[in-house]
């Protein structure tokens, strides 16, 4: 049996989804939702969350008040424009919301890195921009540090292609095998244009690998 992978997504226009709809009006992150995902070929999923405020949606209902919160029941329906729902198709269940300002965070499973690709393909397909936060695949030993996801994705063609030249060329190693005049003329561009490339690709990838905003 495949041990799974758990990856985790932000987007910064999650389209339809009531949840991250709630969070534009909260005062507050939306961070404690429980979720029933839809299994494929079903009419929907519903999600649960406290929140401090909601827009008045008929996808969205109070169920009683707690404390200064009150808890929500979402309906997500068969939106098209909802990354829950399009979980939901792929049979990938829903781990953790995180809801702040109209953008949404989800933690969720896949069964394999086939999988994942297909619904990472189908998720930037409809909700582009997305961000692949991090994938985590068990057993989930050692240091968060060990553990981190690079994400490619965040790198250019242009960025990409001068990384792997640099790389090809000896450009990391000690002695180098090429300087950046070299490798820059391999790529058909000045000095200047090249560390500019190389310098925005490896920040990228370093605030992965150091879990930063880039």
């Amino acid at each position: 049996m495949s041990p799974g992978v758990r990856a985790t997504v932000h987007f910064s226009d999650p389209g339809d989804c009531p949840v991250a709809a709630c969070s534009a009006v909260a005062d507050t992150p939306i961070e404690r939702a429980a979720s029933s995902v839809a299994l494929a070929g079903s009419s929907g999923s519903v999600t649960e969350f406290l929140a401090t405020a909601a827009p008045d949606r008929s996808d969205v209902e109070s169920v009683f008040e707690y404390g200064d919160e009150t808890l929500y029941r979402a309906r997500h329906g068969d939106r098209t424009r909802c990354p829950c729902t399009c979980l939901g198709r792929h049979d990938c269940p829903v781990h953790r919301y995180t809801a702040v300002d109209g953008e949404l965070t989800l933690v969720f499973h896949a069964v394999d890195f086939e999988q994942l690709r297909t619904v990472i393909t189908d998720l930037r397909e409809r909700h582009a921009p997305l961000d692949v936060r991090r994938l985590l695949q068990p057993p989930l030993a050692g240091s968060p540090e060990e553990r981190v996801f690079v994400d490619r994705g965040k790198l250019t063609d242009r960025q990409q292609e001068v990384l792997v030249t640099a790389y090809e060329m000896g450009y990391f190693e000690r002695p180098r095998g090429a300087n950046a005049g070299e490798v820059a003329d391999r790529l058909g561009i000045v000095s200047s244009t090249f560390t500019e490339h190389l310098v925005t690709a490896q920040r990228k990838l370093l605030a992965d690998i150091l879990d930063r905003s880039a």
